[in-house]
């Protein structure tokens, strides 16, 4: 019974994320945003409310840092891991779109986070300013930089003529509204992981990377495989690389609200997902600077191994 409830609580996540989309893009067709602040931004916080608030459950509500750090790291994982699965099915539209080169600066951002919690796994930099971790203070600087280079980005997709009868003010109350039951079923679905992992004896880490990790992605995939669809490849990618940061950025308010570390790397798990990361971060840069025939299948490919070798781990 509660594996069924699980499932109908990701359905339910994945729905309202969907619909708190929709309403993001009519606000993008209504305002003159850049195409990459709205997909890398606007768009990446909506599909990222449910490991915020899943995040949050799990440390202050459950004290299970592993689990929010597994989540997050998972997140990050997957959601590369996703886009390079339906970008080997849209090889051909991948390789004629616009990419934002802010979608490359970011992911280089990202790495760098990556390389903080590396060398904070190690034992190198375990610094606090005020209780708050460094690699705290050093993720939100960088995703602050993210949102100036991703606002001053109108390269990439143009764009579309507004159809919508809706008024900005209509949109907005939608967009909370739908907002509002991802925050509720995000915090439903944070206690049956726990549930579900004490049953199956599985490690917090490994838990939060499997079911809150992918159920917690899941808007990410929907809302990416639609936008290729429709060949708006620059938005699919600023989608996932926003996601990505903005998820490390999770952990940080987590560190602020948490009374202890959740840079908590004694779960092997955790360290797997944090050095598949780190590897697949690279993997996506070249791919997006380098769109020939060779790196269009051999680094998604390079990346779900990554997400193969988390798994088998």
């Amino acid at each position: 019974m509660i594996y069924l409830a699980y499932l109908l609580i990701a359905a339910g996540v994945v729905w309202f994320s969907v619909k708190a989309s929709n309403y993001i893009d009519l606000l993008d067709k209504k305002t003159s945003l850049s195409g990459a602040f709205i997909g890398g931004i606007m768009l990446s916080a909506v599909t990222s409310l449910p490991e915020l608030f899943t995040s949050i459950s799990a440390t202050v509500l459950l004290h299970q840092p592993d689990l929010c750090l597994g989540n997050i790291l998972g997140s990050d994982l997957f959601n590369m891991a996703m886009l390079s699965f339906f970008l080997l099915l849209f090889t051909r539209t991948f390789g004629k779109a616009a990419l934002s080169a802010s979608h490359r600066v970011v992911t280089a951002f990202v790495f760098v986070c990556y390389l903080m919690l590396i060398l904070n796994w190690l034992g190198i930099v375990r610094i606090t300013i005020l209780s708050v971790s460094l690699t705290s203070v050093c993720i939100v600087v960088l995703y602050i930089l993210s949102i100036r280079f991703l606002s001053a980005d109108d390269s990439g997709t143009e764009g579309e003529a507004d159809a919508s009868p809706l008024s900005v003010r209509q949109i907005v109350m939608r967009f909370v509204a739908f907002s509002v039951g991802i925050v509720v079923l995000s915090v439903l679905i944070t206690y049956i992981t726990d549930d579900i992992s004490a049953r199956l004896h599985l490690g917090q880490s490994l838990a939060g990377a499997l079911f809150l990790g992918i159920a917690t992605s899941l808007p990410e995939a929907a809302s990416t495989v639609t936008l290729l669809r429709m060949g708006n490849v620059d938005v699919a990618f600023g989608n996932i690389v926003g996601s990505n940061i903005f998820n490390l950025v999770i952990m940080a308010v987590v560190d602020i609200l948490y009374r202890g570390s959740v840079y908590d790397f004694s779960d092997p798990q955790t360290v797997v997902l944090l050095l598949c990361g780190a590897v697949a971060l690279p993997l996506l840069w070249i791919m997006m600077k380098y769109r020939n025939h060779v790196t269009k299948i051999a680094c998604p490919l390079l990346i779900l191994a990554c997400y193969g070798v988390f798994l088998l781990a």
